[in-house]
């Protein structure tokens, strides 16, 4: 079991992010699973994304100031490249095309994405192929 259940962060522009992880999270067959609207927590607005429960959630409020990293474990070093392709097709910049990352580790293969609000997003594979 890991050490986190989720971790949540609110966005500057609620729908133009929620939109973007919709798009590069995809590949990784990760989806929205959960919306909770204003009136439900009166406040702000929250969508949870995940594969079976919701583990990754943005909102509306105060954005975060200084950046954010979160990297996403995959599979597969194509689930990596899909990963990437996908976050740049939706508006992403590019922090670190796929590839090898030795440093981390000999198998450490991932990807970074910059989100629309500046934050780090990654996709890693721990796998040797």
């Amino acid at each position: 079991m890991g050490i986190l259940d989720h971790v949540g962060f609110a966005v500057s522009d609620f729908e133009k992010s929620k939109a973007f992880y919709e798009q590069a999270l995809a590949p990784l067959d990760i989806k929205v699973l959960m919306e909770v609207t204003p009136e439900m927590t009166g406040c702000d607005a929250h969508c949870g994304f995940g594969r079976e429960h919701p583990e990754f959630w943005i909102g509306t409020g105060e954005p975060l100031t200084g950046t954010l990293h979160v990297a996403f474990t995959v599979f597969s070093r194509d689930r990596v490249d899909a990963f990437y392709e996908a976050a740049m097709a939706a508006g992403g910049r590019d922090n670190g095309a796929p590839g090898l990352r030795p440093h981390y580790h000999e198998h450490y293969y991932g990807a970074f994405v910059l989100d629309p609000d500046g934050h780090n997003i990654e996709a890693v594979c721990h796998r040797p192929e």
